[in-house]
């Protein structure tokens, strides 16, 4: 399979695309295929489910939803961008020529029915994933960390309900908008598999509507109805929202975004100050989207809680049997930055064989790192 995908990108023209339609439920096969796709050379632009009833495509969140056909669309760079990269790799421009040359290739818009559709492969999270692999796989450090990577995509590219754009593109994306009445917040993810797709979930229900924790909850708990009990315990709403949300807590202005949805939904709170009475007290207490140009802040918060987690996970002499999967990504992140490759092996040996070979992230941490070790030996 390695050696067809290897072939297939030696015959395609730059900028040119594969798809590969994989039915499988092996979460390991499906991710072999995307490993076999990147060293092969390819980037994965989108992944999305195969409706064989209504032939239509459904967006994918989360790396193991095998349930369904996939169908996997990815491209060769164009070779204006790979001659550049080798130049550009160790700046940060290389970085943002990168995410210029990659939103080129993503969807402007998804329309389903007559629904405008969430494009998860736009969020700031998945894109910073999308140049830490293509870093990794060409052997580079990344030069940006991931707070510095969303307050730089804030600044460079156009923000539309959570997803970025490129100015042409958000001009395609507004005028569907228009068309479709509604701002993209209806997220195609039916299922909940992991502390991304949950926080994926979240957004966008924040984004359409700010909301109390007992509004929440009631939504968010039928969503891992199908996980087992160990790992719905490490998919905590409590720590979702504080580490990655925040909340009107009734002091001082409130905030822009609950203030719209107030004003526009409830005619006796419209055309009233952000300091009024009435306002802060409905205001209280909901659950809000952080400004994308502060958002690194509370993602900075938030990887410092998560490293600390791994830090146990390196001093644990045993197996490891409940883990929080985000807290290992991150401690490989950081360790590869610092070059401490014998530590991502170490935890990954320590980690059931089953979740590496299901996780296409952190099989790329360990799969690299004992190469380095391999060739440092």
């Amino acid at each position: 399979m390695a050696r067809c995908f290897e072939e297939a990108y030696r015959l395609l023209k730059p900028g040119r695309w594969l798809t590969v339609e994989f039915s499988n439920t092996s979460a390991a096969v499906w991710n072999s295929i995307q490993v076999a796709l990147a060293e092969a050379g390819f980037i994965v632009a989108n992944v999305s489910a195969l409706d064989k009833k209504q032939g239509s495509f459904k967006a994918v969140t989360t790396p193991t939803a095998v349930k369904q056909d996939l169908v996997i669309s990815a491209y060769k760079p164009n070779g204006g961008f790979e001659q550049r990269f080798l130049k550009e790799a160790q700046t940060e421009e290389g970085v943002w020529d990168f995410v210029r040359t990659h939103l080129k290739y993503l969807p402007h818009t998804k329309i389903h029915g007559k629904e405008l559709r969430f494009i998860p492969e736009r969020d700031a999270r998945i894109l910073f994933d999308a140049v830490v692999s293509y870093y990794i796989r060409q052997d580079y450090p990344v030069p940006v960390s991931s707070q510095e990577f969303q307050a730089g995509l804030a600044q460079r590219f156009v923000e539309r309900d959570g997803m970025f754009f490129l100015p042409e593109q958000a001009v395609e994306y507004d005028r569907a908008k228009m068309q479709y009445g509604n701002s993209g917040e209806h997220l195609d993810t039916s299922v909940v598999d992991d502390e991304q797709s949950a926080i994926i979930w979240l957004r966008a229900r924040l984004r359409k509507a700010p909301q109390v924790y007992s509004d929440i909850q009631p939504a968010f708990m039928p969503m891992l109805s199908h996980l087992k009990p160990n790992e719905r315990e490490l998919l905590s709403l409590e720590l979702l929202l504080n580490q990655n949300f925040l909340c009107y807590d009734g002091n001082g202005p409130v905030p822009e975004q609950i203030h719209a949805y107030l004003s526009s939904n409830w005619k006796d709170l419209r055309n009233l100050s952000k300091e009024d009475a009435s306002l802060c007290a409905k205001a209280r207490d909901r659950w809000y989207l952080p400004d994308p140009s502060k958002a690194g802040d509370l993602e900075k918060l938030r990887e410092r809680a998560l490293l600390k987690e791994f830090e146990a996970y390196k001093e644990e002499k045993k197996k490891l049997k409940v883990f929080r999967l985000e807290a290992v990504r991150a401690g490989f992140k950081k360790a590869w930055a610092d070059r401490d490759y014998a530590t991502i092996v170490v935890v990954a040996d320590k980690i059931p064989s089953s979740v590496l070979e299901e996780d296409p992230k952190l099989l790329m941490w360990y799969d690299t790192a004992k190469t380095r070790i391999g060739g440092d030996a």
